[in-house]
Order: C-alpha cells, then structure tokens, then sequence
C-alpha cells in the first residue's frame, strides 16, 4: 500500500476473505452485507490505513493531477537537494490517488532563468504548481498569472503573501533571522563588531527569504537598542578566490570582528576562512545543515545552525493538495515549520544530520 503501490478491490478481498462484489458493497455502503464480511472488509481497510471513503474515491478517481514543482538546481549536498527529495518522497506516496509530480528547476541567482522556467511551465498542461519564490516580483508576476488561469498554487520555503496561494510551508522567516539576531547578542559584549553576509545574485535579483530573515535580524538589533556595529560585504556564488580576497579585506580592515551570520545555506563558506585564519574568538550563525555546515559546527567553527526540514516542507505541501483537490478536506493555510537551533553538542541527535 505504502509507497506507491496501488491497491486494488481485488485485493482488498482476498486479504478479507471475500468476494470483490461484497468489497465494492462495503466501499459504497450499497446492497445487503453480512455483518461478518464487513467486520472483515473494515478490519483490512483500517489495516491499510484507509478510511473505506478515501479509497472509494481514490479507486474511482481516473483523472491523472499533474503536480509541476518550481524549485531551485542544485548540486549535491546543496539544500535544495532535500527539498527534492521531498517533493520524490511525494511522488511515491501518493501515486496511487493518480498523482504525477514533475520538478522544474532554475538557477536561484539569476532573475530570468525564473521567468524562462515558468514560461515553459505554462505551455504545457497542469492542475496544480508548487514555488519556491525566491524572486518575489518574478513569483508575483507568474502567480497572477494563475490566477487568471484558475490553477491553484502553494509556496514552500519563502512565501509572497499577498498572493492567492494554498499553503505555505517553511519557517516564519522574519522570525528566523530575529532569533538569529538574539542568539548572536546573548553572547556578545556591547559594541562588538558583526559582519553580515550576503550573496550576489545576477540582475541584483535579491532572495525573497533573505529579506525576509535580514528583517527579522534588523527589527531585533534595533528593538533592544542595540549598540553593536555591523559591516556588510557581499559574495560572489561562484568564485570563491574572490570571496577569500573579499573576507581577507574586510578582516584586515576590521581585526575586532566578533560575530558574523550569513542568512542562506552556504555559511561553511565564511567558516572555511575562519577556520584557516585560526580565529577562535568569532560567534559563526547560519542555516541548514548541509554536510559542510555540520563539519565545521562539529568542529566548533560554526557555532549555530538554524535549519527547518525541507523535505518535510515539500512532502507536506503535496500532500495538503492531494486533501484539497481530491477528498473535499479544509487545509491549513499558512504551516510554520519549528525554529530548530543547532549546536555542535545536539546535531548528531538531529533528524536528518550526518556523521
């Protein structure tokens, strides 16, 4: 049953001990049953973890959903790598309600390859889409656009709220960069240094969800009057001479340095030039746990990881639309996922983590 299997009224009798006609009976409620031969009908639907009313319409249902998931590329061990696996996760466990999950990916630092993916997406037929809107006015444009279609939508990751979306699954993301901004001052002195990272990205295209956290980091900095002092560099996401000599620069130029927090998945970056420069003394935030990031948060060179279950978030987000489409169910609409702190003393307890 798990796992895409289909189950079939042939089936369902001959683990009951029954005919297929007094399975189809039971599913519809319909014709004279023994009471015995229900007891055993029901008992196999329950074993199977199906109400006899959600596989009735799964059994009748011969329409195929087309699901097109509009994500970011990736490599491997990249962040969005478990959001993909998610979205397969989904795929294997709702295809027997004729679920077909395509995934359509697009450089995540570059504006138009957005647009051209989602231009392919409408030339072709779907009842549903699933978007990580990094690019919020490109996701904005793209979600109207929808609507005039009446296709329905949800977001995972980040989210654009003034749009007519599903659901939303991921981390309140202002939030995350406001505890971010906390756990960094709970430990540094008044007037430290901290430096901001961010990443460029082509046609100065800025991620929705790194707005959102440097917002949440801001709003706490300036609601506990905070006298701390921050320098902001950007980074180049493909040429890491140029970021060594970028980091170098901004270190000589400001040796007091004592903390620093990056607000996407690549802050091993910024822990690799701490950790060759022997520095011990530097308070290191940033998010997800790709394999590098918990080396170097093992290592104590990173000394938080906030992450949030991507793949969760996508296997999530499939299934509250198979409930709406399909079976008639109300859905929550916006889904926060928990705030997770990581420290090098609880990452090997963590699901999801790595040794």
């Amino acid at each position: 049953m798990r796992h895409g299997n289909k189950i079939r009224i042939k089936d369902i009798a001959s683990m009951a001990g029954v005919s297929e006609g007094t399975v189809d009976r039971v599913l519809h409620n319909r014709g004279e049953v023994s009471e015995k031969s229900r007891i055993a009908v029901e008992k196999v639907l329950h074993e199977i973890d199906y109400s006899p009313n959600i596989l009735a319409r799964s059994l009748a249902s011969k329409k195929q959903y087309r699901f097109v998931c509009v994500i970011p590329s990736f490599k491997e061990g990249d962040y969005w790598q478990q959001v993909d696996k998610g979205f397969d996760m989904a795929a294997s466990e709702f295809a027997h309600f004729n679920i077909l999950v395509d995934k359509k990916y697009f450089d995540q630092y570059d504006p138009q390859s957005f647009i051209d993916i989602t231009i392919s997406v409408l030339s072709e037929n779907f009842d549903v889409v699933f978007i990580a809107p990094i690019f919020r006015n490109e996701a904005i444009d793209f979600t109207t656009t929808l609507d005039d279609l009446n296709i329905p939508f949800s977001f995972i990751d980040s989210v654009v709220e003034e749009t007519n979306f599903v659901t939303y699954y991921g981390q309140n993301s202002s939030q995350s960069g406001y505890v971010g901004a906390k756990l960094l001052l709970d430990t540094l002195k008044p007037y430290s240094k901290i430096l901001v990272v961010r990443t460029q990205r082509k046609s100065e295209g800025v991620s929705n969800q790194t707005i959102n956290r440097y917002k949440g980091f801001s709003d706490y900095l300036n609601e506990n009057n905070s006298f701390c002092e921050t320098i902001e560099v950007m980074l180049s996401d493909d040429n890491e001479d140029t970021n060594k000599s970028i980091l170098q620069n901004i270190f000589d130029n400001h040796p007091d340095i004592k903390a620093a927090i990056t607000f996407n998945s690549k802050v091993y970056r910024i822990a690799k030039f701490i950790n060759s420069t022997n520095r011990k003394d530097i308070v290191l935030l940033g998010y997800d746990t790709l394999q590098e990031n918990i080396i170097y948060l093992k290592q104590g060179v990173i000394s938080y990881l906030i992450a949030q279950r991507p793949d969760k978030q996508a296997f999530s987000t499939v299934q509250d639309m198979c409930n709406k489409l399909i079976f008639n169910k109300s859905i929550k609409k916006i889904n926060y996922m928990p705030i997770d702190i990581l420290i090098k003393e609880n990452i090997d307890y963590y699901v999801g983590s790595k040794d």
